[in-house]
């Protein structure tokens, strides 16, 4: 079973845990995949069927990315590789393309809703900006 498929609370115990991975980076690419979800909600609601899916479509990479994300720390922490150390910069710097992207979709949509579902598509902005600003950051210390 991957990481993010377990349920919250194991989620949550697991980034807690003093251990080296899960940690950051997944909780980064978990707050963007929740930024995604918010942005299906917002684009179901403009009635934008290609921007649901694709939030969707990003909810699913950032929830594999978080799960890389613990292989690649892992790998890199075992061997300290030229190669996993790539893989400790690509999948952050992965999570931050995602979130940029999921940052847009909220942004576009935010014009086509009314109040209430409008803040949900301003919250999904926000969160996603974070998790790209964290993401960005993280890649820049691995390197």
């Amino acid at each position: 079973m991957t990481l993010t498929a377990q349920p919250f609370a194991d989620l949550l115990a697991a980034i807690g845990a003093r251990t080296p991975a899960p940690a950051s980076g997944v909780a980064t690419a978990c707050t963007g995949a929740l930024a995604a979800a918010l942005v299906e909600l917002a684009a179901r609601f403009a009635n934008d069927d290609a921007a649901a899916e694709r939030a969707q479509a990003l909810a699913a990479r950032l929830a594999e990315l978080a799960d890389e994300d613990v292989v690649a720390y892992s790998a890199f922490l075992a061997d300290r590789s030229v190669e996993s150390r790539a893989a400790i910069v690509r999948v952050p710097e992965e999570i931050a393309a995602c979130a940029d992207e999921i940052a847009m979709l909220a942004d576009a949509l935010r014009a086509k809703l009314t109040s209430a579902v409008a803040a949900d598509a301003a919250a999904a902005a926000g969160l996603a900006r974070a998790a790209a600003g964290v993401a960005r950051g993280l890649a820049e210390v691995n390197a």
